[in-house]
């Protein structure tokens, strides 16, 4: 066997039909149909039409509403940040070392909450604080910073 003599095996391979080529080819329409839209050329549907039938996003009615001014934030709990503290033996708590560690992704505003308990002495970096959670940072010896 030579290079030039490979070939697929019989059967596996089919030529396309022509189509659209002159009446030699097997007819006017070329596999379109007779007539209507479908069949012209620059025909294309609209996204999401369904031939008539009310269509999915106007079937499903709208639901809730979101505040444009809100801020939204990723809430932290001081149980998560002391077990954080004692995995990466950090003294300081920055977004960075929050995002690194997956505990927030890179466009979260971050809250400090007050549950759990803070054993270690760290410096805790974030966007808001709830008055629980900056008692129990200063009194396990650590400053609370807004950024």
């Amino acid at each position: 066997m030579k290079l030039h003599e490979l070939k697929p095996a019989e059967g596996s391979t089919k030529t396309n039909k022509r189509l659209g080529r002159g009446q030699g080819s097997g007819g006017t329409t070329a596999g379109r149909g007779h007539k209507g839209a479908k069949s012209r050329s620059g025909y294309s549907r609209k996204i999401g039409f369904e031939g008539g039938q009310m269509p999915l996003q106007r079937r499903v009615p709208k639901f809730g509403f979101t505040n444009n001014n809100k801020v939204y934030f990723k809430c932290v709990n001081l149980d998560a940040l002391d077990g954080l503290a004692e995995k990466t033996k950090a003294a300081d708590i920055n977004l960075q070392l929050l995002i690194d560690n997956g505990v927030v992704g890179k466009n979260d505003k971050v809250k400090v909450l007050g549950r759990g308990e803070l054993k270690s002495k760290v410096n805790v970096e974030a966007h808001a604080f709830s008055a629980t959670a900056i008692k129990a940072i200063e009194a396990a010896g650590g400053k609370a910073t807004k950024v």
